[in-house]
């Protein structure tokens, strides 16, 4: 029976590269796989999914009309030799509640798996829309753990910085890298904005 999964992790913890794992495990035996990555992510073009350490594949574009359930309706139409086995969506966090709702359509009347990887909360440690969906809607919630920046303890959070400094305001979307964002432990998180006050 499919499932929806939703796997997050903070910035660092390898989910787009897991996304690439998946989907070469699942196509090494002949079982074809759709990837999905949404648009306001540029950082690896708006059409392929990249990791830190190097990988790319290409992905199909999610903006806000993207209906992913018709999407993935037409890559199955009726009678064809070879079906999609899995749906594999990055940068989750980024999807919108309608789009979460199509993804529960494919599991639940195409019958094929979704797996979802994203952030869970943004650098003000509030969720972003596609997590909250994902959170209240999937089937199973696993977290791809990674260590602080700073310290040996697990991430959970991530600090915004602008020239160099942490930062706790401003808009909630900001594409960014290592220079942007750091992944840190609560403790450290919570260290870096006493020092700045």
């Amino acid at each position: 029976m499919a499932q929806l999964y939703y796997k997050y992790g903070t910035m660092n913890s390898g989910k787009s590269f897991e996304i690439i794992k998946v989907a070469h495990n699942y196509e090494e035996q002949g079982k074809p796989v759709l990837i999905f990555s949404p648009t306001v992510d540029t950082r690896s073009g708006s059409e392929h999914v990249g990791s830190r350490v190097g990988f790319t594949r290409p992905a199909l574009p999610v903006n806000e009309q993207t209906d992913l359930f018709e999407s993935v309706k037409a890559y199955q139409p009726a009678g064809a030799p070879k079906k999609i086995y899995c749906v594999l969506i990055d940068e989750a966090q980024f999807l919108k509640r309608h789009h979460v709702l199509q993804l529960t359509r494919v599991v639940d009347e195409l019958n094929v798996p979704v797996m979802a990887f994203g952030l869970k909360n943004d650098f003000q440690n509030r969720l972003f829309e596609g997590s909250y969906y994902l959170l209240v809607q999937a089937d199973k919630i696993e977290e791809i753990k990674t260590i602080c920046w700073y310290c040996d303890r697990k991430a959970t959070m991530v600090i915004r910085f602008r020239d160099g400094k942490p930062v706790n305001e401003g808009e909630q979307i900001q594409i960014g890298g290592n220079e942007d964002y750091k992944p840190v432990c609560r403790r450290c998180y919570n260290n870096a904005f006493k020092e700045k006050a």
